[in-house]
């Protein structure tokens, strides 16, 4: 059997239908019972359930007839009840109205009635006054406060069908939902942009700044007054030019009392005195008093506001409710972002000036003593460590210097250095002494370790210099554990100075070794660290400095300043390392300058000849 043998077959059954079997229609042919009646909706409609139509065979009923055989005869028009046209009009969710071909109103269906009160029957739609529909332009439209759409269907002999349909609610929601996620983007790009600023002017410029356009087209922020002063940050952006932006500072008597009433934690309800505040600070122009809404909102911080936003925009209207919330997310935001900036501010001025209070102080000038230093920490971003060095004057005319190493590394070893520094200072005007000197700065380390319960100790070479007629230096040096120094001669021998002891801070009273040196004019006295000499590099960078390369370094180096003496044995041990860790690194040289007190230079300068016949050289 092909294709062909059943393309009219009907198995009788009713699952299958011929073409040439009439179907008789559901809806009645002749409409004239209801003039002027719209066509019934189209196929896909939602229809009302009717009371006539056909219901599923109940159990026991008569079956339908097996396939092959013939079904019973049935009018279809006589059998299904046809519903009321009104009563299915009157339920469907779109308002109906029907114009025959001049355009003149012939039905409109209740929900039409609700929605266009001004359409009538017999009256020509163009005069109802609905823009969507006098004009002939589909798509929505506002009337009387509610958003409709409106789709034209065209009818037969010239007629026009309109379907009205009332989307205030979804499109109410829409924009909401649009609104919510513009919002939540504008706070999400804020947290994003104020996450990264930790300096407090950054941070303020960053609020006003994101603050325009999208909340005002002004913004001032203003920080909570410090030792008397406010300062403020201004936004303003003109047409659609970028914002510009300007600051600066108020006494704190002089800040608006809006503002003053926001820095206390307060919102001010009243709004329209804002604009004038604004005004008479400088904030805004004099023309923007009217027709300018304006809102101050306090920017939260851990115990008090860190400080006010104050908005402004040109609108016909004050903000609205969904506005002022926005702009408190964006303060809330703004004011956690402004509180982290300023904790990190005091903790780096805390740390900068305990840093500073932790430095190795310069030696102070003394007669007859040219000193040189040079340090380096093992932790450059702190810029303090475990060693230290310096020195006193004394009354007699000579210097207490001092180099020396703690133990560990970092803040702990830096604050244990500036204990022993400040213990140096006030016990040196009760003993000159080195070796005296040194047993009591052991006793105040170790009353201090075992206070504390640490198990701290110290290396340290402690001298006293004075000087000779001859304009030598006498140096009288005590060890505590620590490398011994090198003296350059001034044949270019360098010499290492027998010096001994034990570490200080582990025994109440540790052995101490003693020696005096003489140093002749030009000649120098060089104490270092063992940052030097332990320093790890070299091919492999395992290989330690050592105190050979150290005396190779300084070598010939009598003619040197102390400062440059110094320096150049830091720049060896960093060149010894090539960028890698290494421990914190001390130099202090002390040169002898000669019977002048003043040691001539290795550096001149040749001063332009004042004729032909003149040309010199002087010391720099």
């Amino acid at each position: 059997m092909t294709a062909s043998d059943v393309r009219d077959w009907d198995p009788g059954d009713g699952r299958l239908s011929t073409p040439s079997t009439p179907r008789s229609p559901a809806w009645p042919a002749d409409r004239s019972t209801h003039p002027g009646a719209a066509p019934p909706p189209r196929s896909g409609a939602a229809q009302p359930p009717c009371s006539g139509a056909a219901q599923p065979p109940r159990s026991g009923a008569a079956q339908p007839p097996r396939s092959g055989a013939a079904p019973p005869p049935m009018d279809l028009a006589r059998d299904v009840a046809v519903p009321d046209w009104f009563e299915v009009v009157e339920h469907l969710r779109e308002g109906l109205v029907v114009c025959d071909a001049d355009g003149v109103v012939r039905h409109v269906s209740p929900v039409a009635e609700r929605l266009l009160p001004g359409v009538r029957p017999g009256e020509l739609l163009s005069a109802a006054g609905v823009p969507g529909l006098s004009a002939g332009d589909p798509g929505g439209f506002t009337h009387r406060g509610r958003r409709l759409t409106a789709r034209p269907v065209a009818l037969s002999d010239g007629r026009c069908c309109w379907y009205v349909e009332d989307v205030t609610d979804s499109v109410g929601r829409a924009d909401a939902l649009l609104a919510e996620r513009a919002r939540s983007t504008f706070l999400a790009v804020v947290g994003d942009k104020l996450g990264n600023p930790l300096h407090p002017d950054r941070a303020a410029a960053a609020v006003v700044r994101l603050a325009v356009p999208a909340l005002a087209e002004l913004a001032v922020l203003v920080l909570a007054p410090r030792a008397g002063r406010a300062r403020w940050w201004r936004a303003t952006r003109t047409d659609d030019e970028a914002p510009s932006l300007d600051h600066g500072v108020l006494p704190g008597g002089d800040l608006p009392g809006a503002v003053a009433d926001g820095l206390t934690g307060i919102e001010p309800h009243a709004v329209d005195w804002l604009v004038e505040q604004a005004v008479d600070a400088g904030w805004l122009p004099e023309s923007a008093e009217i027709g300018t809404a304006a809102r101050v909102v306090p920017l939260p911080g851990r115990d008090a506001p860190v400080g006010v936003l104050l908005v402004a925009r040109r609108a016909p209207g004050s903000y609205d409710a969904a506005d002022v919330e926005l702009i408190r997310a964006f303060a809330a935001r703004a004011g956690a972002a402004l509180t982290t900036a300023l904790l990190y501010r005091d903790q780096t001025e805390v740390a900068d000036t305990l840093q500073a209070s932790l430095l190795p102080v310069e030696p102070a000038e003394a007669a007859g003593v040219q000193w040189g230093t040079a340090y380096r920490p093992a932790q450059a971003g702190l810029r303090i460590g475990g060693d230290f060095y310096g020195s006193h004057r004394l009354a007699d005319g000579g210097s207490v210097f001092f180099l020396g190493d703690v133990s560990g590394k970092g803040v702990e070893a830096a604050v244990l250095t500036g204990q022993l520094r400040q213990c140096l200072q006030a016990l040196h005007r009760l003993e000159s002494h080195p070796g005296r000197l040194l047993r009591l700065l052991n006793d105040a380390l170790l009353e201090t370790t075992q206070a504390h319960g640490q198990g701290r100790f110290a290396t340290i070479v402690l001298g006293v210099a004075r000087p000779q007629r001859d304009g030598g230096l006498t140096l009288t040096m005590a060890g505590g554990g620590h490398l011994p120094p090198l003296v350059l001669r001034a044949s270019g021998a360098v010499e290492s100075v027998p010096l001994r002891g034990m570490l200080i801070g582990v025994v109440p009273d540790p052995r101490v070794g003693e020696v005096t040196v003489r140093l002749a004019p030009g000649e120098t006295c060089l104490l270092y660290s063992d940052g030097v000499t332990e320093a790890r590099g070299g091919r492999r960078g395992d290989e330690q400095f050592g105190t050979e390369r150290l005396v190779a370094a300084v070598t010939d180096c009598q003619r040197m300043p102390a400062p440059a003496l110094a320096e150049r044995v830091e720049q060896v041990t960093c060149d010894w390392l090539a960028q890698g860790d290494h421990d914190d690194i001390a130099v202090l040289a002390l040169r002898a300058t000669g019977p002048g007190g003043r040691t001539s230079r290795h550096l001149h300068s040749v001063p332009a000849p004042a004729g032909p016949d003149q040309c010199g050289e002087v010391d720099a």
